[in-house]
């Protein structure tokens, strides 16, 4: 469609886990945030693929979140992240996994799309071209909050930083205070533009204490994100391991292809990596007629969406809260 007849439509993720009270309200005004910045893009004509760009910046740039500004450190007390972005028009992507010391990586996946033949750089290369086309490199400690530092010294210790986080509703809860109060959240959007277009952005600053060079789902396409203007487009969040073996996004757009709504067909997919390999996690959806899904199967997710100028958004599962005018 290209009449620009399309009712735009925004939907953010800020990531699905174990989010302790002391970060709900953050992790909700943050998704709110990044579902206006996106919506303000598409309301002034612009496309699906700088409404998701801009979206995901504004959780990069947020501390409350795990992406840019907020990344966790890996077993040599480092950052290393990941992102990708895919545009559904003719499924082009972009992605960066392993990149460190950049401030916003959703950024540095579109070059790769838009400037290379590639669709995926990872580590040394990925900062190289960061360089090249002039990208600036900032500081670790800029991107490294305290209790990043503080979850990166208790895991390190006790090693169960997926056991803890990535539990799902029905776990036992853990009995540490520090799991209970310190933070991993992926973030995505997914967008529908006026002219029909769909895009998906999804970036991480990883898990905390994971093996240097471990990359999950995130910056890959069809696990991390998937966008096809033939079905919608999907990001995911939640242990990326798991997320990576069934595919996860690809799977939520596939059953949109069979004719299943984008709720129905985020719910199907997630239950179907639960039932296939005990992976949790969460997506947020939209279809190509701009029909919206979201669902997780871990305690909590920060989402929010926007459409026809009503911002919706919740945390805990069953609500979805109006903002007021």
């Amino acid at each position: 469609m290209s009449d620009l007849s399309m009712e735009p439509v925004v939907v953010i993720h800020g990531g699905a886990w174990a989010i302790p009270d002391k970060l709900s309200s953050a992790s909700v005004e943050g998704v709110c945030s990044a579902a206006r910045a996106g919506y303000d893009v598409l309301i002034r004509g612009g496309s699906a693929m700088d409404a998701v760009e801009a979206a995901v910046r504004v959780m990069e740039d947020c501390p409350a979140f795990d992406a840019g500004t907020g990344s966790v450190l890996n077993t040599k007390g480092e950052v290393e992240m990941d992102s990708v972005i895919m545009d559904g028009r003719e499924l082009q992507c972009g992605s960066v996994a392993c990149v460190q010391n950049i401030k916003n990586p959703v950024s540095l996946a579109r070059a790769v799309l838009e400037k290379t033949d590639h669709t995926l750089l990872v580590g040394k290369g990925a900062n190289e071209f960061a360089e090249e086309i002039g990208i600036h490199t900032v500081p670790t400690d800029s991107l490294v909050t305290e209790d990043a530092r503080e979850e990166w010294r208790h895991f390190m210790q006790f090693k169960t930083t997926v056991n803890v986080l990535f539990r799902n509703r029905e776990a036992t809860p853990s009995t540490s205070a520090v799991c209970d109060t310190l933070g991993h959240d992926t973030v995505g959007a997914v967008a529908l533009d006026r002219s029909g277009t769909t895009a998906a952005a999804t970036s991480t600053g990883g898990i905390t204490a994971k093996r240097p060079g471990r990359v999950g789902d995130s910056p890959i396409v069809g696990a991390g994100a998937y966008a096809d203007n033939e079905s919608g487009a999907v990001s995911t969040t939640g242990h990326g391991e798991s997320i990576t073996k069934v595919c996860l996004a690809r799977q939520v757009t596939h059953l949109m292809e069979s004719g299943m709504s984008a709720q129905k067909a985020s719910e199907v997919a997630l239950q179907k990596m639960a039932d296939r390999v005990k992976g949790h996690g969460g997506v947020v959806t939209v279809s190509k007629d701009g029909d919206i899904g979201k669902h997780f199967t871990t305690e909590r997710m920060a989402w929010a969406w926007i459409k026809a100028g009503k911002l919706h958004y919740g945390l805990n599962s069953g609500e979805d809260f109006i903002a007021a005018e």
